[in-house]
């Protein structure tokens, strides 16, 4: 399933300085019976969010209208525990594009990958620089520039390069899945499929 093309984000953030928030916050187990890559969105944080009679909770930051925008900067540890891809696909349906944290869990970081979501690590010190500026002004824009491969806070002009495997960039820049990869470079597979002997 192909998602948009990314290539430089600049949005407002919505803050969430939790750290080791794992996939069963993002995305709580009994959510997990649709196949389909939709609606999981209106259960992000479901727990978190809402109480027992499906009243908000006006203390979360999700309900919160002083924070909104297409990145999420989250706590150290962000996607810790199972393996379950709906927490990323929870994250992309609600409409965020890109987390902020200053350390991923492995799977939940390629589970992103996979779907347009781009997980950006920044160091530490880094992190909580944006954690200070959102709290300081709830309007601070962040510029992500996957091109560039840098992240910069535009009130201040700080900014700190991150890291991204080849390929997985490539594939967002392009707004590709892995198959859809595979289908793009289907030519050069025949090709080489027909030159290469059994």
């Amino acid at each position: 399933m192909a998602y948009d093309k990314f290539e430089i984000l600049t949005s407002t953030a919505v803050p969430l300085p939790i750290e080791n928030v794992d996939t069963d916050q993002i995305i709580p187990a009994r959510f997990l019976k649709a196949t389909e890559r939709k609606g999981f969105g209106d259960n992000l944080f479901r727990d978190w969010r809402y109480n027992n009679d499906d009243s908000p909770k006006k203390d979360f930051v999700l309900n919160d209208n002083t924070y909104s925008g297409k990145i999420l900067v989250g706590g150290r540890n962000f996607g810790s525990g199972s393996s379950r891809e709906h927490a990323a696909w929870a994250v992309y349906d609600y409409g965020f594009r890109c987390v902020i944290s200053s350390f991923f869990a492995d799977i939940f970081k390629g589970n992103c990958l996979n779907i347009g979501v781009l997980p950006v690590q920044v160091s530490a010190d880094f992190a909580n620089k944006i954690f200070t500026e959102i709290e300081k002004n709830p309007q601070t824009k962040i510029e992500v520039n996957l091109p560039n491969q840098t992240v910069t806070i535009l009130a201040t002009g700080e900014k700190e390069s991150f890291e991204i495997n080849g390929y997985k960039k490539d594939n967002m820049l392009n707004g590709f899945d892995d198959i859809d990869y595979l289908v793009n470079v289907k030519k050069e597979i025949v090709e080489f499929a027909k030159n290469t002997p059994l």
